[in-house]
C-alpha cells in the first residue's frame, strides 16, 4: 500500500508534466520515459519518507 501511495501521485503528475510536449509520442515511449523518472525517485526519495512516516505512527501506536 506504502508503495502505491509512493507511485500513483508521482505517475499521475508526471504524467500531466510530460503531456504538453509528448502528446503525439507513442505510448511505449511515453511509458518509458517517465517510469525512467518515476522509478527512482519513488525508490529513493518518496517511498523512504513515506516507511518512515510509517514506522512513527506504529510507535505512537505502541
Amino acid at each position: 500500500m506504502i508503495t502505491w501511495i509512493a507511485i500513483f501521485p508521482l505517475v499521475t503528475l508526471g504524467f500531466f508534466a510530460i503531456a504538453p510536449f509528448a502528446a503525439d509520442w507513442n505510448p511505449v515511449l511515453r511509458a518509458f520515459v517517465l517510469s525512467i523518472v518515476v522509478v527512482p525517485v519513488a525508490v529513493y526519495l518518496v517511498v523512504p519518507q513515506l516507511m518512515r512516516a510509517y514506522r512513527a505512527l506504529q510507535g505512537r501506536r505502541r
